[in-house]
């Protein structure tokens, strides 16, 4: 009629069959997250992969530039805080963000550290032994202390789950020195007890990761300008102790905290402390790849 050819209805674009596709929700829909040491490594990638999965987050970042960075890529999805976790007033401010921008906060990640590099017991001067120690726990072990406890009325509030990241060296010696593997057996400790003491209302979980590359730095005078991804011989010697043969990527550890995030995978599961360290429980001399099997004549 009227000169105009019968035409089928316009399909939305890019779809074969017409019907509108709805992007599924993620796995923390609805979530509100705070995770401390946001802005890089493995913090970073937690927060990239909190993003994808549904939930908003809250960054407490020392570093100011970073803080803004992680944001900046997130607009409206990602408040930062610059601040120190030695700090409780920082703590404090972040979760207040949580509460203002997001409206409630059900997941917190205590995800800082610092490292010794190695530093033995022997080559320790007494003089700098108290400084070095006080610096180290501060940072590994008070500062989750008063994120957790910050958060608490937030947390029981929303049957939050709270997840610290360890390390490898809260099973095995060698992966630092005396300061650095002491303050991550303390951190397995605090995940129990920490478990135990807000149970029923709030889970308590840690992360295990071995050796990542990341700008993990030194505590004063024990590396405190060095940064670990910029030690590549370093690494390489790590590589060659982990069954798998690698060191690892701050994403590869990013979806078990997504995981231990999610009632509905893990709403059974508190006082554990996951591996994510390559099999170092295994390790023992790697084999080299062994050349397939040539088959033969049936």
């Amino acid at each position: 009629m009227g000169g105009q050819e019968d035409r089928p209805p316009e399909r939305p674009e890019g779809t074969a069959s017409g019907r509108l596709e709805r992007k599924a929700p993620g796995r923390l829909e609805g979530q509100v997250a705070l995770v401390t040491g946001g802005g890089d490594g493995i913090g970073r990638a937690v927060v990239e992969r909190y993003v994808r999965e549904g939930a908003d987050v809250v960054v407490l970042e020392r570093d100011a530039g970073l803080a803004k960075a992680v944001e900046a890529a997130h607009p409206g999805r990602v408040a930062a805080l610059a601040g120190d976790v030695r700090d409780p007033a920082a703590h404090v401010a972040a979760t207040q963000c949580g509460l203002d921008v997001f409206g409630r906060l059900t997941v917190y990640v205590g995800n800082v550290g610092v490292y010794d590099y190695g530093a033995r017991l022997a080559d320790l001067e007494l003089t700098e032994l108290s400084g070095a120690f006080h610096e180290l726990f501060a940072t590994n072990v008070l500062g989750y202390l008063l994120g957790v406890r910050a958060a608490l009325p937030a947390l029981r509030d929303g049957g939050g789950s709270v997840i610290l990241t360890g390390s490898s060296s809260g099973s095995f010696a060698g992966g630092g020195g005396a300061l650095y593997v002491a303050s991550k057996h303390a951190v397995v400790g605090l995940v129990r007890q920490l478990a135990y003491e807000l149970a029923p209302d709030v889970r308590v979980n840690g992360i295990a990761p071995g050796a990542t590359r990341t700008g993990l730095t030194g505590v004063g005078d024990l590396g405190g300008d060095r940064r670990l991804r910029d030690e590549p011989r370093s690494l390489d010697g790590i590589a060659r102790t982990v069954p798998l043969g690698f060191v690892s990527e701050p994403d590869h550890h990013a979806g078990l905290y997504v995981a231990l995030a999610s009632s509905e995978d893990t709403g059974f599961v508190t006082g554990a402390v996951w591996a994510s360290d390559g099999g170092l429980e295994v390790r023992g001399r790697r084999h080299p790849a062994r050349p397939a099997r040539e088959e033969g004549p049936r």
